[in-house]
């Protein structure tokens, strides 16, 4: 059986921010709690969505102070200081860490609950407040997942709070929001969405629903992520990766992401590697890896990707498609000094035992990834980063 939460509704277009007034209105929401952070607010991404708000008479609640990757500290601090507020609905405008945080405010807002609540597995019977997002990045794809990721520092580990009432009840596509990214940062988290979608479509989780997201979306990333990466004002090609990385929430929400983002955690949680480039180093070897056990579904991606496999054996395909993961990477420039980071064959161990605490994700994982296995695969992306 496949099930997968779905937004109720998703508006996508360039200048589709300019009607938030509107679908906030439709929910009868009279205070609006803004959740974004100082980068976004700072460029003033938000100002828009502010002046709309505050014409129709809707009282505005700004909190921008969510950092990137935020600890479990920072985001109960954030939610202690806006509950004073009484918001009756939560806005999101920002990357993932934004949109993640604002799905756990929505979730505790008049439920009782604090952030260690979460992590420990409670989990309310229902949201009381509506949840709107509007991503400023294309890689996450929050705006359409059920999951929501803290650092907890303690542990040195990024933990994933999962529960079906934080898919939002409506996301905003607009890709003017994304037209100044930067190259770097278009890149990173353009590959993490294409992480999502190739995850959860050789996911142990597969399934019907899902696939036709991930293909689609795959599709979506070939032909426009080298498009905006170089030319950030190309507005169809920001468009398409929005909707690919929207596509690539909503595949999470139905099947599951897999060894690569298992093995990015302790990355992310131990060393503050941002979490698309984390991911985004980590894709082609994993996917290397895992090429033994799903051959037919790599060549699945490969065709959804364009790739010439007409005459090729499925090996061969699957191996093509390997050899253009790596590629993307390189003409992304993706790289990153983890010895910079700390990170050198000394830590490999600690990272592997980190790594396999994530059974979330390793059990979907199409090979079983042993401790060897992991070992080899750091290994390498250190050899290959230096």
């Amino acid at each position: 059986m496949a099930a997968i939460g779905l937004i109720r509704r998703i508006v996508e277009g360039c200048g589709s921010l300019d009607n938030i007034a509107a679908e906030v209105q439709a929910f009868g929401a009279q205070h609006v709690l803004m959740v974004t952070d100082k980068g976004v607010y700072n460029l003033g991404l938000t100002k828009g969505a502010e002046t709309a708000l505050q014409t129709a008479g809707i009282e505005l609640c700004i909190e921008s102070d969510v950092p990137p990757e935020p600890t479990q500290a920072q985001v109960q601090a954030i939610f202690d200081k806006a509950a004073g507020f009484k918001a009756d609905l939560v806005l999101a405008i920002g990357g993932g860490s934004a949109m993640d945080t604002a799905k756990l405010i929505a979730l505790m807002l008049q439920n009782d609950l604090t952030v260690q609540d979460l992590l420990d597995g409670k989990r309310p019977q229902s949201r009381k407040v509506p949840l709107i997002m509007v991503p400023t990045t294309a890689g996450t794809g929050s705006e359409a997942t059920p999951n929501a990721i803290v650092l907890v520092p303690e542990q040195n580990l990024k933990i994933g709070i999962v529960s079906d009432l934080m898919v939002c009840d409506t996301a905003i596509l607009d890709a003017k929001l994304t037209q100044g990214l930067p190259p770097a940062i278009t890149a990173n988290t353009g590959i993490d969405a294409l992480c999502h979608l190739m995850e959860c479509y050789i996911s142990k989780k597969h399934n019907p629903l899902s696939d036709a997201f991930c293909l689609r979306g795959i599709s979506l990333i070939a032909r426009s992520l080298r498009r905006a990466y170089t030319d950030g004002n190309d507005l169809v090609a920001r468009a398409d990766m929005l909707l690919a990385s929207c596509f690539g929430g909503i595949a999470i929400a139905g099947s599951s992401t897999v060894g690569i983002h298992a093995l990015s955690y302790p990355l992310g949680g131990r060393y503050h590697i941002p979490h698309g480039l984390s991911n985004a180093i980590l894709m082609p070897y994993i996917m290397e890896e895992n090429a033994p056990c799903c051959i037919e579904r790599y060549g699945d991606i490969a065709q959804a990707m364009g790739l010439a496999t007409s005459g090729k054996s499925p090996e061969e395909v699957a191996q093509m498609l390997v050899s253009e993961l790596y590629a993307f990477n390189r003409d992304l420039h993706i790289h990153c000094d983890l010895k910079a980071k700390g990170i050198t064959l000394e830590v490999v161990d600690e990272l592997v035992t980190a790594a396999a605490k994530v059974t979330r994700l390793l059990n979907n994982n199409p090979k079983d990834l042993s401790h060897e296995d992991m070992k080899r695969i750091y290994c390498r992306l250190i050899a290959d980063n230096a």
